[in-house]
């Protein structure tokens, strides 16, 4: 079946686009949920001022996501743990912890969008990585220090 994306839905397009999907997906998933519309003349003629919109808030928040891109290349975020005397942590630091200084310091990012490689276990500085939007994403550097007895 034939959809329009009213949203940008990851791993199958961006707004305004025509994709070909499988039916049970469009009917059970996509067209219920609001992030498409079959793909017919009356459909496509009857919503084009929808799709228009769509496709200029989605314009709107890429540019969102390249400022806080940029905004986010010179963080650095702190965080104090308990440590072995081998510098391992005794726990890890996690993508709420992060979510949480990020807001502390006043960016609002959806803590799913925070992808850890792996598990931070050790102190020093490690790069974090947040997928802002589907092909931009923000690196940045967390900083784990010893906390003081």
């Amino acid at each position: 079946m034939k959809v329009v994306l009213l949203e940008s839905v990851e791993g199958l397009g961006i707004v305004g686009q025509e994709v070909k999907v499988k039916d049970g997906y469009a009917r059970n998933y996509l067209i219920p949920t609001g992030k498409a519309l079959a793909a017919d003349d009356k459909t496509l003629h009857s919503f084009k001022d929808k799709i228009q919109a769509g496709i200029r808030a989605e314009a709107k928040n890429k540019e969102q996501a390249q400022r806080l891109s940029a905004e986010l290349a010179g963080i650095t975020l702190r965080f104090a743990m308990k440590a072995g005397e081998d510098g391992k942590l005794f726990g890890s630091v996690t993508t709420t912890q992060i979510h949480d200084a990020l807001k502390d310091q006043g960016f609002e990012i959806d803590k799913k969008k925070i992808v850890l490689s792996e598990p931070i276990r050790h102190l020093g500085t490690h790069e974090i990585v947040a997928r802002l939007y589907p092909e931009i994403t923000a690196t940045f550097k967390a900083e784990v220090v010893p906390e003081e007895a």
